[in-house]
């Protein structure tokens, strides 16, 4: 293999468990680990990185993808104790941990015999770059009916710090991490509201807000510093407030964004977000709005919900930290086995812009 494709005569052969988490899509690839080199989660984050662009493209793009796909690779866990290790791999890069591909990851192992299922419950232990977390799934009858993850800990950067988004002004953003790092802001900072005929707007809003961060902000992961990028834009619904529904728009984008506004293109996260709500409840705490132990109920474009709540404060690194745990459900859809042919000459894919 090579980071531009196949340099084989062989067929690449991938299989894969399709999924859903509360409606956002994950590919769980199972028979991939032996293209992830590295001795710890760290080590093959990097690896993939520096090396398996080249997959990410092939098996989210088309013809075997779309714009609103992830995917999760299934890896050997690397400290004992732990059933399996996951990277994830969302259309902007891979990010070392996400809640909605975490469900899917789960509920497909314990589903299809990865991983024994015991009822009523489950415990998992999974390896990520960012740590181990761990996650209890109940289930009946063979089925998952809903994942807990508790997830490693959570924290924030900055609250209401200015950034000069092109085109759309000064917005003040809350850098916060839960999982992997995000930029969140109230939507009526860019003009707009969380309603359907919304979504293209809200999907540029957002790209242009990740583009701006990520060229103006400097930060890392205190204990894993090759993290240091937001991946995600959370648009939500301003301050919590006595019987109103939190709610969020998160922008996913590829990885081509620059300052040509022509770029400025993502795709809303079906699920309420996994690792959002998570950096979205590690906001509100900093905000004295969410008290530890207190229930917060996060809601999805699509009206699926997660629920979650932050505990156990901590620090990691400079950071205050709190550990958070989200709640939601993943469907299994399918199983599937995908190919790459060396004569194929969309063997790493390819995006068109009438929908990319």
């Amino acid at each position: 293999m090579s980071k531009d494709g196949l340099t084989m005569a062989e067929k690449l052969i991938i299989e894969t468990i399709e999924a859903h988490a509360e409606g956002e899509g994950g590919r769980v690839i199972t028979n991939m680990a032996h293209l992830v080199k590295g001795e710890t989660m760290k080590e093959r984050f990097d690896y993939c990185e520096a090396n398996l662009d080249w997959f990410r493209h092939a098996i989210l793009h088309e013809p075997r993808g779309y714009p609103a796909l992830c995917a999760v690779f299934i890896l050997p866990p690397v400290n004992k104790g732990s059933d399996f290790g996951i990277i994830v791999l969302e259309q902007g890069g891979f990010t070392a941990m996400s809640g909605s591909n975490t469900m899917c990851a789960v509920t497909a192992a314990l589903e299809k015999g990865i991983v024994k299922m015991q009822e009523p419950e489950t415990t998992v232990t999974i390896d990520t770059a960012v740590g181990t977390i761990s996650v209890l799934a109940r289930c009946k009858d063979g089925k998952v009916l809903d994942v807990a993850i508790r997830n490693v800990p959570a924290f924030t950067v900055y609250i209401d710090k200015i950034v000069d988004v092109p085109e759309y002004g000064l917005i003040p953003i809350d850098l916060v991490f839960g999982g992997q790092f995000f930029a969140q802001t109230n939507i009526a900072n860019v003009g707009l509201e969380i309603k359907p005929e919304n979504a293209k707007a809200i999907t540029r809003a957002g790209a242009a807000i990740k583009f701006a961060v990520n060229q103006q902000l400097q930060f890392a992961h205190p204990e894993n510093p090759s993290i240091n990028k937001v991946g995600i834009v959370i648009l939500h619904n301003g301050d919590r407030e006595p019987g109103k529904q939190a709610q969020n728009s998160a922008v996913l984008t590829g990885d081509n964004l620059t300052a040509d506004p022509e770029t400025w293109k993502g795709m809303l996260d079906r699920s309420p977000c996994g690792t959002g709500t998570m950096g979205r409840m590690s906001g509100l705490y900093s905000r004295g709005q969410l008290a530890i132990g207190e229930e917060f109920s996060h809601m999805s474009f699509l009206g699926t919900k997660f629920y979650g709540q932050v505990n156990d404060p901590t620090k990691i690194g400079q950071y205050d930290a709190v550990v958070p745990t989200i709640r939601g459900s993943a469907w299994v859809t399918g199983v599937a086995t995908w190919e790459i042919d060396p004569s194929d000459p969309f063997q790493t894919g390819y995006t068109l812009g009438d929908i990319w």
